[in-house]
């Protein structure tokens, strides 16, 4: 299920830089990282185009689609039941859910939250990133556990959030990882031990795991490898990542993709004719999105339900720092 967390990494290719260096020094993305423009979760994708509208196609049984009248929007993302938008003001809009899940609602109101910079909708959980280093969240999972709320409300200087399906990730300024949501398949530890992760500079929530980029260009994951989405240690100069429900797939920087898969739903076939991508995302066990340099989108696996109009999509706004007045965090 999921949704991309590009990042501030993916201008490499953009702007024509190199691969790091495995001696480089630690470069954690601004705040708020780098607006994401293309996103998908189950069988809905949307893009944000360059005159801050935004595209969506697919399954739109919970409303997720409802995005025709968003405008000055900045950085988009799919969830499980719904779309959220970051406009240019700071503020956050979301589709009301619709369907069978429309008693759910309640659980994701965004409507009160100010100053963010980035944001990350997941199945059960929905972050926002403020300027400040400290992250908002709503969802059914508050409603269920808790806990979540003041574990992530304790949270500081944190540079850049990923929701999953049952969990919410937080990078922060120093290259640590912070972790909150359920436990992995009843398992009594928390989803995906990042406690000793050290110099990371990108992170990605999937369905059961957790994905981190190092500053040297290479890839550590933890949680649930039933379907071998840990599978990323071979991996090396990528510039972004993406944590799927099943799989896991990684941008490198040259443009071109790499992907834990090995079925033809997730996509690996496509995936590696991919060239001049600077921004992925994964979806579940169906498909995978890219955005190239020119603002086109490509797509690989399952393309029913309208999806395939993906293809046909142009000028989605290729991913840049929010143009948001961001500060440092206060440490409060």
């Amino acid at each position: 299920m999921k949704r991309i967390l590009s990042v501030a990494l993916a201008l490499a290719i953009v702007f024509g830089a190199t691969a790091y260096a495995a001696d480089a020094p630690l470069q954690v993305p601004v705040f708020g990282g780098e607006a994401t423009t293309i996103s998908t979760s189950g069988p809905k994708i949307v893009g944000l185009r360059t005159d801050g509208t935004v595209l969506a196609v697919g399954d739109n049984s919970e409303g997720a689609l409802n995005v025709s009248d968003w405008r000055n929007i900045v950085s988009v993302s799919a969830g499980g039941l719904h779309t959220v938008g970051l406009r240019a003001d700071g503020t956050v809009i979301a589709t009301p859910i619709i369907g069978q899940h429309a008693d759910m609602q309640g659980f994701y109101d965004v409507s009160g939250w100010r100053d963010v910079v980035a944001i990350s909708a997941g199945t059960f959980l929905t972050v926002g990133l403020r300027a400040d280093g400290r992250v908002e969240v709503v969802g059914a999972m508050v409603a269920t556990n808790p806990d979540i709320v003041p574990t992530i409300n304790n949270w500081r200087n944190i540079t850049a959030v990923s929701a999953g399906t049952f969990h919410a990730v937080g990078l922060r300024v120093d290259g640590t990882v912070a972790v909150a949501g359920a436990v992995l398949h009843g398992v009594d530890q928390p989803l995906g031990n990042v406690d000793d992760w050290r110099g990371i500079v990108a992170v990605s929530a999937g369905g059961s795991h957790t994905v981190g980029l190092r500053a040297d260009g290479t890839v550590i994951a933890v949680g649930d490898n039933s379907d071998g989405q840990l599978d990323v240690s071979g991996w090396s100069d990528i510039v972004a990542v993406s944590a799927g429900y099943l799989h896991t797939v990684g941008l490198r920087a040259d443009g071109t993709a790499v992907s834990t898969t090995t079925t033809v739903n997730g996509g690996p076939g496509n995936i590696y004719r991919w060239r001049d991508i600077v921004a992925i995302s994964a979806d579940g066990v169906v498909h995978t999105v890219g955005l190239r340099s020119d603002g086109d989108v490509v797509i690989a696996g399952w393309t029913h339900g309208g999806l395939d109009e993906v293809s046909t999509w142009r000028n989605i706004r290729v991913p840049t720092p929010n143009n948001i007045n961001l500060h440092p965090p206060t440490g409060r």
